[in-house]
């Protein structure tokens, strides 16, 4: 029989779906924010969650102090250690897991755009608007200046339609096309579209040397839109870009294409159709309000099951800063920071920067043999920082919770200590072997740091970490 040490601890249930909670809503937890979370319950959670206080951050001048070029972003690459502090320190995480969601749907990209300071408003409009209606997030996309510039919507005129936005619009940010390449849209209704958004462009900007670059703006020009009559998905009428955008929301393949896509996101690689319908249903009985669907995503019996624990591939963003947030190092803006948008680039997606209007091809894709060792390199030199105080709170945890710790108690608790995390049982057992070359971990001794570091250096080297 199995000392009170050795034996299994029973799952914990309740903080295993909080954890799963945390890292699909954001981007983890470590225990101690877990138990700060449980005090609250679940369904509490969800609702803060659900319901972050948009405002500028109270840290926000000594951002802007660290971080001198980013005020003035004069291209992407100035203006991601911005976001990468906030998706680091954000005590609002679904906040800025909402806004890369959108990254990736509404795609911008930054080098054609180059102009730092469009990116971080481009960002900003998602975390003010991705959570709200459906609606309201296409018309203010629509009218960012930079999506104009990048779609070339400025080159649209009543006289020579740019069909790029019009098509983009429905193919890529609303309606979708199914597995055989057709749409719920024909040729037609993009050219409709592109004649609806002619005069929305972006205002020219002035030079940006040697005084920095100045904040783009919206521009409808009157009289170069196209004001005549226009069919559209079955209507017709005297229709702008505004009259588009209602009837696009108002279709049935609207909604299946957003509850799919905000599925893939949070949910699995591996859509449900059933579930991807009732979330349709929760689009259209809502207005369209993505607050109400990712309620009903999170509520659901179907997201708590165990069976979609651990089973949807973490994107490089996902996992850098799931990683950061684990470790918790950062307490000011240093230049470090700086360098995580780099390591989340090398593992194939750089921020601020799509490689096309279609965005990231995410799950699996986002995993090859060079992508692989990018990843665990990162995760392991990160968890051997023992000056941070999240591997500090760690190392404590495992030591405190025992004088002695079987191989099968240490595995548990670093587990455990790392968030609540499980791996396969294939996964623990090569854990635990690993763990037993040296027997017994007598947590008083002078090697227990070192051997609770290198045991969490492991797990995060193992091909279940790649999972959240």
């Amino acid at each position: 029989m199995l000392s009170a040490t050795e034996r299994k601890p029973a799952p914990p249930t309740d903080a295993a779906l909080m954890a799963h909670l945390l890292r699909r809503a954001g981007f983890g937890a470590t225990r101690d924010q877990l138990d700060r979370y449980l005090k609250d319950g679940y369904e509490a959670t969800v609702e803060a969650l659900l319901n972050p206080p948009h405002s500028e951050p109270a840290d926000q001048d000594l951002v802007d102090r660290y971080f001198i070029a980013t005020v003035e972003a004069r291209s992407p690459g100035h203006a991601v250690p911005h976001w990468a502090w906030r998706l680091a320190t954000s005590e609002h995480p679904l906040e800025e897991k909402i806004a890369l969601f959108w990254h990736g749907l509404l795609a911008v990209g930054g080098i054609k755009l180059d102009h730092g300071l469009e990116m971080l408003r481009e960002i900003d409009l998602f975390r003010r608007h991705g959570l709200g209606p459906f609606r309201t997030l296409l018309v203010e996309i629509s009218r960012d200046p930079g999506m104009m510039y990048w779609l070339d919507n400025q080159n649209s005129h009543k006289t020579a339609p740019n069909e790029n936005y019009g098509r983009e619009l429905l193919e890529l940010f609303s309606m979708g096309i199914d597995r055989t390449g057709a749409g719920a849209y024909t040729e037609a209704d993009v050219k409709a579209a592109a004649r609806a958004f002619t005069g929305w462009a972006a205002k020219p900007t002035m030079p940006p040397f040697f005084l920095g670059p100045f904040d783009m703006e919206f521009i409808f020009d009157p009289a170069d839109h196209d004001d005549g009559e226009k069919t559209f998905l079955g209507r017709t009428g005297n229709f702008n870009g505004d009259d588009i955008i209602d009837i696009i929301v108002e279709q049935d393949a609207t909604a299946r294409f957003v509850a799919r896509r905000l599925y893939l996101f949070f949910v699995s690689d591996t859509p449900d159709e059933a579930e991807v319908e009732r979330l349709a249903g929760v689009f259209r009985s809502s207005g369209g309000e993505i607050r109400a669907i990712l309620r009903a995503i999170f509520l659901s019996d179907h997201f708590k099951s165990e069976a979609l624990r651990f089973r949807k591939v973490k994107s490089p963003a996902e996992l850098v800063w799931g990683v950061v947030r684990t470790v918790d190092r950062y307490r000011i803006p240093e230049l470090d920071v700086c360098d995580l948008p780099a390591y989340s680039t090398y593992m194939g997606q750089m921020l601020l920067n799509p490689p096309s209007v279609e965005g990231w091809h995410e799950g699996e894709e986002w995993v090859d043999s060079g992508a692989l060792i990018e990843r665990v390199n990162f995760a392991v030199n990160e968890l051997g920082r023992t000056d941070s105080p999240g591997v500090r709170r760690m190392i404590d945890s495992v030591k405190t919770s025992g004088r002695r710790l079987s191989p099968t108690a240490l595995v548990d608790r670093c587990l455990d200590a790392m968030g609540a995390l499980a791996v396969s049982e294939r996964t623990r057992a090569i854990l635990i072997d690993h763990a037993g070359r040296n027997g017994s971990l007598d947590t008083t001794s002078e090697e227990a740091d070192d051997r609770v570091v290198e045991l969490l250096q492991a797990i995060v080297a193992t091909p279940d970490f790649q999972y959240c």
